[in-house]
């Protein structure tokens, strides 16, 4: 298993910078696929960004453009790098971990506890 630590969250003003951080342990880092999910309140989570164990990224269509995911897995960490900030950026964002388990043919996943984000206007 894997444990997540988000920090990096903070108050910021529109069209600021942010970047988040996900530091993880207790397994091995780089076999993992990382995603960074945001909830607002009253909100559905959805996913902001994910990298895959091999590179492969991908983006929300929001975000798109502004936001950047990375990784160093020498570090076991993953980022998460956030520029144009907007009112509509506010959320709890979360990092998550995945793998899949080939032993038993099942997909896990762990979660950090959030940071918080939020955007002034």
């Amino acid at each position: 298993q894997v444990q997540l630590m988000e920090s990096g969250g903070g108050l910021v003003q529109a069209g600021g910078s942010l970047r988040l951080s996900c530091a993880a342990s207790g397994s091995i880092f780089s076999v993992y696929d990382m995603g960074w999910y945001r909830q607002a309140p009253g909100k559905q989570r959805e996913l902001v960004a994910s990298i895959t164990s091999g590179g492969t990224t991908n983006y929300a269509d929001s975000v798109k453009g502004r936001f950047t995911i990375s990784r160093d897995n020498a570090k076991n960490t993953v980022y998460l790098q956030m520029n144009s900030l907007k009112p509509e950026d506010t959320a709890v964002d979360y990092c998550k971990a995945d793998h899949v388990l080939t032993a038993v043919a099942r997909r896990v996943d762990y979660w950090g506890k959030g940071t918080l984000v939020t955007v002034s206007s």
